[in-house]
């Protein structure tokens, strides 16, 4: 190396691999260079490289690569070789190997000059943190996000926060094929090392499919309880090799599961068993109930009503009863001077529209009324022919009455803690509902800076499904919008992953600050939105390794290739092995197991006599309040609000009056005896 070189801070130890060459057919430009190197080296797309021409060193990528002999054409090799493949070649002819790299960065930084002829050498993790400009921010801001690896070489990957929780810029977005592009493994270990490098974040992650996202709080490796150990090895579980341990070294990012974990999932219709297949008893320590109420949803309406048969009548008398009516204490007067019913429920509503439509077409009190408050009768027979069914569609998330209401701690997000709400059971319009009110939910909070935190990931899985490019303007696809374009104001951030980011919206994607991919479908590849990389870049990306990734970051001048370690986190597969789902309880049951996740001491039977001696529907919100208030005297609380001399409903499917599941063992059964 020079001294201009060791000056601007090189290693003397730099490996030379070739030099930079400028031909008349392929002259060098100040932002791409070509150079040829020897055989063996270790020079692949994707490589970084540093030109040292003693005033200016020039730090590249390499984007493309070709090679040539001296044979002129393919029939001189033909009949050197005497028609024969298999002869040997009586001279060795010479081979040459060329590279185009794309400049990274330069210094000095101007003049904006023509590449200069020079050696080129291997980056070192110097190098490779001033071609990627970490040393501006790397000590203050700087997250993993994976290692550039050379050899035996491994230089930390660090993303500016600044740029990837804002406020300069947010947001990321990860695409790739499904199973390979470990689109899952890369945004948790994204988080882990956000929560080990940043304060004050807490993260929403919304499981839209089967059990990805189920088991964040269980190593991959085996855990430090024997029984559990036994049972991880017996099931093979653990699969981080040396290579990730030496990763997470190299990154200084705990090798560790996420200590603060709490899961959400909506009722089945039964309303006390939870829809979630995290069911284990020994898994259910930290999954709470997530059940909304009319005053929660009504202003999300329009995402669960069908938007051809809700007219533009229809929505004002809608935005009329949640703007006016629901806050509405004394109740509203009609024109014969009686009072219609203060509205807060379901059932207020169902009353509260029986009584307006009665007085309407009542021949003493209102004949011959067709409006109430400009709004036809008509509207409002629709109106409550639509509200009146979204309770009985999604039974399990609504509720009729707010004594089994259950949310998120809002106002009371806690640093590093995650909270996965488990949709994936749900229909898509009840998936877009639970989406919608959360992520307006985030943005009213942090907007008034009450969160608890302050900012908030979110992780959205198949982005393409929620914010396509194509397809109506949905109240959905606009806050998802809005957060992309104002969220790094207020400190929402969002996450997202993807299978097409082509049909994704794209002031969705393009808003992000952080892009990455993972192994990727040619066709995608094919799309207009690649022709930007090379079409070595892109031929790599069809064949990259799980664990592997390209990443763009506003620090970066070009695309990167970094490879990030497996996180030590349960896969959802292994974690439904190790804790297979629970099948549905009776109500007697449910109740044992609420009781006795508050109070160990609490007998089987004792909860059993207070179930069996009360109403289902008491018993039901005595359920929920010890699930939303974590008594220490649970048993307590459900005699309390228990009521006695139960209520006979008649029998229906999923309804109050649906029969008793008998226990799976008998009277003497006790769920949380571990056989």
């Amino acid at each position: 190396m020079t001294m201009e070189g060791e000056k601007a801070g090189f290693s003397a130890d730099l490996r030379q691999v070739g030099r930079v060459v400028a031909t008349e057919a392929k002259p060098n430009t100040a932002y791409e260079f070509h150079f040829w190197t020897g055989e063996g080296s270790p020079v692949g797309i994707g490589t970084l490289v540093v030109v040292d021409a003693g005033a200016t060193q020039v730090y590249g990528v390499v984007i493309e690569a070709w090679s040539f002999t001296d044979v002129a054409s393919a029939m001189h090799d033909y009949i050197g070789m005497e028609e024969r493949p298999d002869n040997e070649p009586m001279t060795r002819r010479p081979e040459v190997r060329c590279y185009t790299a794309a400049v990274l960065r330069r210094d000095p930084e101007e003049p904006v000059q023509p590449v200069p002829v020079g050696p080129v050498y291997l980056s070192d993790d110097v190098c490779v943190k001033r071609s990627l400009r970490m040393d501006t921010y790397a000590e203050k801001t700087g997250v993993p996000i994976g290692v550039y690896q050379n050899g035996e070489m491994l230089s930390p990957v660090l993303l500016d926060a600044e740029f990837l929780l804002g406020p300069e810029a947010a947001h990321a977005t990860l695409t790739g094929v499904s199973g390979l592009a470990t689109k899952t493994s890369a945004i948790e270990f994204l988080l882990q090392s956000i929560f080990a490098t940043q304060d004050n974040v807490a993260c929403v992650c919304f499981n839209v499919k089967g059990h990805d996202m189920l088991f964040l709080d269980y190593p991959d490796q085996s855990p430090e309880d024997p029984d559990l150990a036994e049972r991880y090895e017996k099931l093979g579980v653990g699969q981080l090799t040396p290579d990730d341990f030496a990763m997470y070294d190299a990154l200084g990012v705990p090798c560790e599961a996420f200590r603060d974990v709490h899961y959400y999932a909506p009722y089945k219709e039964d309303q006390f068993n939870l829809s979630t297949l995290r069911s284990n008893p020994d898994v259910t320590h930290n999954v709470s109930a997530l059940a909304w109420g009319l005053t929660d949803i009504l202003e999300f309406a329009e995402v669960v009503l069908n938007r051809d048969d809700i007219d533009a009548k229809a929505d004002a008398f809608i935005q009329y009863i949640n703007q006016t009516v629901i806050r509405d204490e004394n109740g509203i007067k009609l024109s014969n001077g009686d009072c219609l019913p203060p509205v807060r429920t379901f059932q207020d509503l169902e009353r509260w529209f029986r009584q307006l439509l009665k007085h309407l077409e009542d021949e003493k009190g209102g004949r011959g009324e067709e409006q109430f408050r400009t709004h036809n009768v008509m509207t409002i027979r629709k109106v409550y022919n639509r509200l009146s069914n979204l309770v009985t569609r999604y039974r399990g998330l609504l509720v009729e009455r707010d004594e089994r209401c259950a949310d998120l701690p809002w106002g009371e997000f806690k640093p590093g803690s995650i909270y996965v709400i488990d949709i994936a059971k749900m229909d898509a319009q009840g998936q877009d509902l639970v989406v919608t009110r959360v992520v307006s939910k985030l943005r009213e909070y942090l907007e008034k800076k009450k969160l608890g935190v302050e900012k908030c990931v979110v992780v959205v899985d198949e982005l393409n499904k929620y914010a396509p490019s194509d397809g109506p303007e949905t109240y959905l696809k606009k806050t998802l919008l809005d957060i992309s374009e104002r969220g790094r104001y207020i400190g929402l951030v969002l996450f997202s992953a993807q299978q097409f980011r082509s049909q994704v919206h794209k002031r969705v994607v393009g808003n992000c600050g952080t892009s990455m991919y993972g192994r990727m479908d040619m066709d995608e590849l094919s799309t207009p939105g690649y022709q930007v990389l090379s079409r070595a870049e892109r031929e790599k990306l069809a064949t990259l390794s799980k664990g592997q990734l390209m990443v763009r970051h506003p620090h970066f001048s070009q695309a990167i290739f970094v490879k990030f370690p497996r996180p030590n986190i349960l896969r959802g597969s292994d974690g439904i092995k190790l804790f297979p789902e629970a099948g549905e309880l009776s109500l007697e049951d449910v109740a044992v197991r609420v009781c006795r996740e508050y109070d160990r001491t609490v007998t089987t039977d004792a909860v059993r006599a207070v179930v069996e001696e009360s109403d289902r529907e008491s018993v039901i919100n005595a359920l929920n309040r010890i699930r939303l208030e974590c008594p220490p005297d649970p048993l307590a609380v459900l005699k309390k609000l228990a009521k006695s001399q139960p209520q006979v409903a008649p029998a229906g499917p999923g309804g109050f009056g649906a029969p008793r599941v008998a226990s799976a063992g008998g009277d003497d059964y006790d769920p949380f005896e571990k056989g």
